[in-house]
């Protein structure tokens, strides 16, 4: 896999990219991940990239124009097929990132990702250059690098091979509309705080069927808008 951020501060990715699963992954080269500064892309001799909203209003608005030279620039260089190629744009207006939808970009060869800043970005880009609008959830930030980091580490992790077991991915959490089930590791008592007797009985079934259990009580108690999935209200009853 490919991955393209285009951002006007490329140096808030240095820490993301060169630290845990994401620098194995590109050391391991399963991905090749390109930041590239949009102001590189402007046609004004300032490096200017935004300017004042028609109609008037509050702050700057970011320029059609260097997106858009900046998303042909890559696309020329790459030469993906249309239907392997994601644009996507990092936005409070997009739609709610999740496990699913990270699964579903994941089997993309390649995803470039927009990040908007200041007050918003021209409208245009949304209308004629992306793909999708993207939102990590129902607030507003600063811009649109921390939420491109987001959904770098979410797909990065479910490329094959990233991970080294992959069962690791299987038991997670949100696979499956589940929470995961709680996890515990040596010692078996610490400060009178016992692990479950049934993980320390080396009876594999019955430790299965713990996990599943109390996989559905955390979901039930944290997370009970996940059991609208009828799959798993049909499977409890």
């Amino acid at each position: 896999m490919r991955i393209d951020i285009v951002t006007i501060f490329p140096d808030m990715f240095k820490a993301v990219l060169d630290e845990s699963i994401i620098k194995r992954a590109q050391n391991k080269k399963k991905v090749k991940i390109y930041v590239h500064n949009l102001r590189d892309y402007t046609q004004d001799k300032h490096k200017k990239v935004d300017d004042r909203p028609f109609g008037g209003g509050p702050g700057m608005v970011m320029n059609a124009q260097p997106f858009f030279d900046a998303v042909e620039s890559i696309k020329k260089k790459t030469r993906f097929k249309k239907n392997l190629t994601r644009v996507v744009l990092l936005s409070p207006k997009g739609r709610k990132l999740t496990q699913k939808v990270a699964m579903r970009y994941s089997h993309f060869k390649h995803i470039i990702m927009l990040c908007g800043h200041y007050e918003g970005i021209d409208n245009r880009v949304s209308d004629y250059l992306i793909d999708e609008e993207v939102s990590i959830g129902d607030y507003v930030l600063t811009g649109g690098e921390l939420p491109a980091m987001v959904l770098l580490d979410s797909l990065v992790r479910l490329i094959p091979g990233v991970l080294g077991d992959k069962k690791s991915l299987i038991f997670e959490s949100f696979q499956g509309n589940l929470l995961e089930y709680p996890q515990y590791t040596r010692p078996a008592n610490y400060a009178g705080m016992k692990v479950p007797s049934v993980l320390l009985s080396g009876k594999h079934n019955d430790i299965e069927s713990w996990r599943k259990k109390k996989s559905l009580e955390a979901t039930r108690k944290k997370r009970p808008d996940l059991l609208k999935n009828k799959y798993f209200l049909r499977r409890e009853k």
